[in-house]
């Protein structure tokens, strides 16, 4: 190939790379966040989990780690998103995905580390707050990248209808 389109190439192939590199690193860094939050909840999660009186509609233990891997990859594609615009926004909505990042991370510790279901009930509770927050934020910028979290909406919902659940049935 020659002319324009032929110097043209070489300029988009790195361009790209660094599109799939910056995704990778948002996809990499929010899933650091969850294998931090389990290391920092240390002792046996299964045992724990089993011991507790369940809510009705509780999963297996396994479903968790499951669906959480699922979340983690689609809010780092929406965060991925945002940053990839020019508006002038982005960085407040980044702040908010930040912000509610940390407060998942803060769960597990809360629920299984220090098996404080009252400290796991608010931070779910703050968590919804947080997660619907960044959505409306996601909204304004780019409304796939908010619909992308309308799973991790309802599985928050459900964590929430769970710890209270947990907190009612095993004090």
């Amino acid at each position: 190939m020659n002319g324009p389109a032929a110097e043209r190439l070489p300029a988009k192939a790195p361009a790209s790379k660094e599109k799939v590199t910056d995704l990778l690193l948002f996809v990499i860094g929010t899933g650091l966040v969850g294998a931090a939050s389990s290391l920092l909840s240390e002792g046996n999660f299964k045992a724990f989990y089993d011991s507790l009186t369940k809510p009705p509609l509780a999963p297996p233990g396994w479903l968790f780690s499951v669906a959480w891997v699922i979340l983690y990859i689609l809010m780092a594609v929406s965060a991925y998103m945002i940053y990839s615009t020019d508006h002038p926004d982005k960085n407040k909505a980044l702040a908010v995905y930040a912000g509610q990042l940390f407060i998942n991370f803060l769960w597990s510790p809360v629920f299984f580390r220090f098996k404080s279901l009252v400290g796991a009930a608010i931070v779910v509770t703050v968590l919804l707050f947080m997660v619907a927050a960044m959505m409306k934020s996601f909204f304004r910028i780019n409304k796939t990248a908010a619909l992308i979290n309308v799973p991790y909406l309802l599985w928050t919902a459900y964590a929430l209808y769970l710890t209270y659940g947990f907190l009612v049935l095993n004090i």
